[in-house]
């Protein structure tokens, strides 16, 4: 009886069913056949359970790392897998082969030769390198990317800011000496790297300077690609590419598909991070690299760059690999916490320059910051809620906006359309009577249309800003209608959009996508409110085409100034058009995260697409919309076109 429970012990052993699984996958690596696609499968399942049954960091991360030399072992192979580690839901392991595919240099060289008599002008180029004793191998990997551009139009411009390391000063002599377009400067006395980039600039002849990393890596077409930009955009000022993360293994991950430029997510974070250019007489104009900003050093210029121009272009292709290692700052936020510092320095700088008030704040995790801008005048706000019937969700919202907002000056003017109920009538004569200076009713006896009803409110109000809001929403912020004027007050500012959540705290609106299941729809649908989101954008102040106006802020004379809402749009797509009437007009429409309300989506109206008549209303209002917006909804400008449109959270499109 005791062997047999000794045995029993032991097979219940986690080390035990670790030996058990190490046998099956011996058999599999004796065998002289390759493996098929099933046993890679149980290959894989294996390391997830080693993963799972890990009790210590360390061996989590060699478990990790195993699997992901396997992976490139099997890359071509199709095997479906739930991947480790999963963050962007599209696959570490996909994007890897993904982007080696998108990388064949023979097809890339082809594609050289054939376009290359299509530009007239090729600019020279400047490369700009601060190294400050770099590991060689990552050093000398960095100039070989450069030297194995296809475009060859282009010089590097190396500062060594007096390495210890004395080989270091030896391989870039025997660079300068290989190749008479790699140009070294060596500083006599450490700088730091503002100091070392600017010795760099000094010797850069070129029309447009590219910043990048000594021990960071360029893809072979990266400057080919700069080039047919500038040509294809009348001779931009600023451009930046995507970007993706590179470990020391050569393994791609965390693909950073990013927005065309995004003003006010630019204050959020430096998004545009790699690769950049900029164009050297901006870089003369605002006098380089300022001393007391290392470690953001490119953000504070880039901050300063943008105020001099808009002419800014993104290029929505991966050219730039950022290097993941020990003393990288790709390997997370807590190697150079001094870079968020100087961040959010020059984050304060720029709101003085730009004759701004407001309070910077680090974002939850240092994942970015957000801004507490001041509200130069607490103007008359015109809340506009339509509604019919629903007197107890009506009550809600009204009475969370009049107990709940700290912003004082604002009147609430309900349309009453068409309600059949005998309590309405009741609470607005009671609530007109409690609040005169805040509540007012209107009759608006007419067909249902979203579109006239928002007109009509804002032909009646006085206020200096509108709040286009439902019936069904709920206050949660004290905040939120100052924050909302805070961002509506600014001159580039169209409509001012906020988080609203689901009653059980998932999201229902973080932004609207142009193209997003065939026309328009909302990013992050069912995350989470406190999730990060893609590269934390949940949580992160952020550009989008439009946003929904069920809980909507723009100023009445931009309301006016683009004829207000089309009412040929009765119930769909209407919130969706105003705000792309306002990017036409040169305005940007910005989401609040920092602003949030419950919805209780669709309680008034119900499905727009209960009856015959209702979905034949939606088939005419989509094709309105297609024939209106096509353009946009082929690529939205905020949303990459590396991205899926048939989700909501980001993920990226594998046949992009």
């Amino acid at each position: 009886r005791q062997l047999h429970q000794r045995i029993q012990y032991l097979e219940a052993n986690r080390y035990h069913k670790w030996m058990v699984q190490i046998r099956r996958i011996k058999k599999i690596f004796f065998k002289k056949k390759s493996p098929g696609t099933g046993t890679l499968k149980r290959m894989l399942q294996f390391i997830r359970f080693l993963f799972s049954q890990a009790g210590f960091g360390i061996f989590r991360k060699i478990v990790s790392k195993a699997l992901k030399h396997l992976y490139l072992w099997v890359e071509k192979r199709p095997v479906e897998i739930v991947y480790l580690n999963e963050t962007n839901n599209h696959g570490i392991y996909n994007y890897h082969n993904w982007i080696v595919n998108k990388l064949n240099q023979k097809q890339l060289e082809e594609s050289y030769e054939v376009e290359k008599s299509e530009i007239k002008e090729q600019p020279l180029l400047s490369i700009i390198m601060p190294v400050y004793n770099p590991p060689l191998r990552l050093l000398k990997e960095a100039i070989e990317s450069v030297i194995a551009q296809l475009y060859p139009h282009w010089e590097l411009c190396i500062a060594d800011d007096c390495s210890p390391n004395p080989k270091v000063r030896k391989l870039l002599r025997a660079y300068a000496a290989k190749d008479q377009r790699i140009k070294v400067v060596y500083r006599t006395e450490n700088g730091h790297i503002s100091a070392a980039s600017n010795s760099a600039l000094a010797i850069a002849q070129g029309k447009y300077i590219v910043l990048m990393d000594h021990d960071d890596v360029i893809t072979s077409h990266c400057l080919w690609e700069v080039v047919k930009a500038i040509q294809n955009n009348h001779q931009p000022d600023i451009l930046y590419s995507d970007e993706d993360k590179i470990d020391e293994n050569h393994f791609h991950q965390s693909a950073y598909f990013k927005p065309d430029w995004s003003p006010d997510h630019f204050l959020a974070k430096n998004y545009m991070g790699h690769v950049c250019v900029i164009k050297k007489t901006i870089i003369d104009q605002i006098g380089g690299f300022r001393l007391g900003f290392e470690g953001s050093q490119d953000y504070d210029l880039l901050l300063r760059a943008t105020e001099c121009t808009q002419r800014i272009v993104h290029i929505p292709k991966v050219l730039y690999h950022w290097r993941i290692h020990s003393l990288s700052a790709a390997k997370g936020e807590d190697v150079k916490p001094y870079a968020y510092i100087a961040a959010k320095k020059a984050l304060e700088e720029t709101l003085i320059r730009r004759g701004l008030s407001g309070k910077v704040k680090y974002l939850s995790g240092l994942r970015g910051y957000t801004i507490d801008f001041d509200v130069v005048k607490e103007d008359l706000v015109s809340i506009i809620i339509p509604t019919k019937d629903q007197t107890e969700l009506l009550r809600n919202a009204v009475d969370s906006i009049l107990e709940k907002t700290s912003y004082s000056n604002y009147e609430i003017i309900i349309l009453n359309n068409n309600s059949t109920s005998e309590q309405l009538p009741n609470f607005l004569q009671e609530y007109t009577q409690r609040f005169p200076d805040k509540v007012r009713a209107v009759d608006a006896h007419f067909p249902f249309n979203f579109s006239k009803l928002m007109n009509l409110g804002a032909s009646l109000s006085a206020g200096k800003y509108l709040l286009l809001l439902n019936n069904d929403v709920e206050v949660i912020d004290e905040h939120w209608l100052t924050h909302m004027v805070s961002y509506a007050q600014q001159g580039h500012i169209g409509a001012v959009g906020a988080r609203l959540l689901y009653p059980d705290d998932t999201i229902q609106h973080a932004g609207v996508i142009i193209g997003l299941g065939g026309i328009a729809g909302h990013a992050f649908t069912g995350q989470y409110r406190d999730e990060p989101g893609y590269f934390n954008l949940i949580q992160s102040v952020t550009n989008f085409s439009a946003v929904t106006a069920a809980c909507l802020m723009v100023k009445k004379s931009l309301f006016d100034e683009v004829g207000g809402m089309d009412e040929t749009f009765e119930v769909e797509y209407n919130d969706v058009d105003f705000c792309l009437q306002l990017r036409k007009a040169g305005y940007y429409n910005v989401y609040l995260p920092q602003v949030e309300l419950y919805h209780y989506e669709s309680a008034t109206r119900g499905h727009p697409h209960q009856s015959k008549s209702s979905y034949e209303r939606h088939v005419r209002e989509m094709a309105l919309f297609k024939e209106k917006w096509q353009s946009i909804i082929d690529r939205d400008p905020f949303y990459n076109p590396n991205l899926h449109v048939g989700v909501h959270n980001f993920t990226m499109d594998l046949n992009a």
